[in-house]
């Protein structure tokens, strides 16, 4: 029985990982001086530091994952509005600058926060806060509310 083309590529790319991860993290590499460091600092074993980071890691990724999969079970309206909020405008500004009522805008941040498990509109914020929406919004928005917002937050 022949291999398949496939595995031998998700073989290569393996093997292609691993070397690259014995090279930076060996003791004298980047990350293996940063762990030694760290670990005098804290009084760890470098080991456990390692792992816990590691954790760390995945866990931020898969809540990235998580929250990037239930932005795109929002409707287009949610997202607009979301990524308003997240740009710190009022429910009256986003109502405005979608040309809707503030209490249908209620209703949709109601609806996102519902599909996020969230409480208010400072915790989307929180878990959306490292997203930049200013890109999304000059495509999918005109509204001259969001420049009020941005040209606050720019004002020491």
């Amino acid at each position: 029985m022949k291999p398949r083309p496939a595995l031998w590529a998700y073989l290569r790319r393996a093997l292609r990982s691993l070397i690259f991860a014995n090279r930076i993290m060996r003791p004298e590499g980047e990350i293996g001086r940063a762990l030694q460091d760290l670990a005098r600092r804290e009084m760890r074993p470098e080991d456990e530091i390692a792992a816990d980071l590691l954790a760390n890691a995945i866990a931020r990724h898969q809540a990235a994952q998580d929250n990037l999969r239930r932005w795109h079970e929002l409707t287009p309206r949610e997202q607009e509005v979301s990524a308003l909020a997240c740009l710190n405008l009022t429910n009256v500004q986003i109502a405005k600058c979608l040309m809707i009522s503030p209490e249908t805008v209620k209703t949709h941040v109601r609806n996102v926060l519902a599909k996020f498990n969230l409480r208010s509109k400072g915790e989307l914020r929180q878990i959306l806060g490292d997203w930049d929406f200013s890109a999304w919004v000059e495509a999918n928005v005109t509204c001259k509310e969001v420049e009020v917002s941005r040209s606050e937050e720019m004002t020491p």
